[in-house]
């Protein structure tokens, strides 16, 4: 069982700056959507200077279009290059999802086709985005509500390709895990079960909310916007008695609430990994 610190982080939020700084954090890191911090400098960027001096950051990127058949777009890349040098963070991360087509762009994150077209190039833009910034990326598996026919690799299977083929790490969003695994009816242990957990580098946790679909069927949202869900803290535990410790971030992003509770959050997070290591290390559990 790792003996790894139980290294937690949020989401970070402008408006927490303040009681942030006050409090310490210790062993805490924060992540940071790419995208906002592009510009040269002023009110971001001295926030994020402030957090950084203290803390570890974690940049992740939401529109690099990693999944999309067209070009990256390399004015965007060159960016996302440039702030990795600046911030020198711990962990760089993007989506397995498209947002770009034709020269038209999407303010979402869209599923993929599993098969070998799509493994080609996706597996390219990750080469290209590592080579251009100098770094391993970690690949976050998505929030899922459609299937394709065209798939013919199961998801965990295709992750597992492209960290074998690039080099890359993966970030294991568990609540995108339970999300999908609902929406599409299969099971999240099952899915965790042939997960490649060896590559994994960094673990998402989030609250869902949930509506009805046109039939009356439970659907998940990956809202990012309530605490994590007493389903998904269960697919934590379950994770971390296989892997032991690894960095663990709340992703919390509207309805925000005060920087207490996002940190109640993250320090639940520390307990499990603490309890499940002292579990293992005192001869409780036995890893499979």
């Amino acid at each position: 069982m790792s003996g790894r610190p139980a290294l937690v982080g949020t989401s970070f939020k402008h408006g927490h700056l303040g009681a942030i700084l006050d409090d310490g954090f210790e062993d805490g890191f924060f992540e940071v959507h790419a995208e906002n911090y592009m510009g040269a400098g002023g009110p971001p960027h001295r926030a994020l200077a402030s957090i950084r001096e203290r803390h570890a950051v974690s940049l992740h990127g939401v529109c690099m279009s990693l999944g999309s058949p067209d070009a990256l777009d390399t004015a965007h890349l060159a960016r996302f290059r440039d702030l990795v040098a600046r911030y020198e963070p711990a962990f760089v991360s993007e989506h397995l999802a498209w947002s770009s087509h034709g020269g038209s762009f999407f303010n979402d994150l869209l599923p993929l086709p599993y098969n070998r077209a799509t493994l080609a190039h996706l597996c390219a833009h990750i080469d290209q985005m590592q080579n251009a910034i100098g770094r391993t990326i970690l690949l976050e598996n998505p929030s899922t509500y459609v299937m394709f026919a065209s798939s013919t690799m199961s998801e965990t299977g295709f992750l597992r390709e492209v960290a074998q083929r690039t080099g890359c790490g993966l970030l294991l969003d568990v609540n995108n895990v339970f999300v999908s695994a609902v929406n599409h009816g299969f099971s999240a242990h099952k899915y965790l079960a042939a997960f490649p957990l060896e590559y994994v580098g960094e673990i998402h946790l989030a609250g869902h909310s949930e509506q009805r679909d046109d039939e009356n069927q439970p659907l998940l949202i990956d809202s990012h916007d309530r605490p994590v869900a007493d389903r998904v803290w269960d697919l934590y535990r379950e994770v971390i008695s296989r892997i032991g410790t690894v960095p663990t971030l709340i992703e919390w992003d509207s309805d925000l609430p005060d920087w207490d509770v996002l940190r109640a959050q993250a320090e639940a997070a520390r307990q499990v990994m603490t309890r499940v290591v002292t579990a293992y290390d005192g001869g409780v559990c036995h890893a499979s």
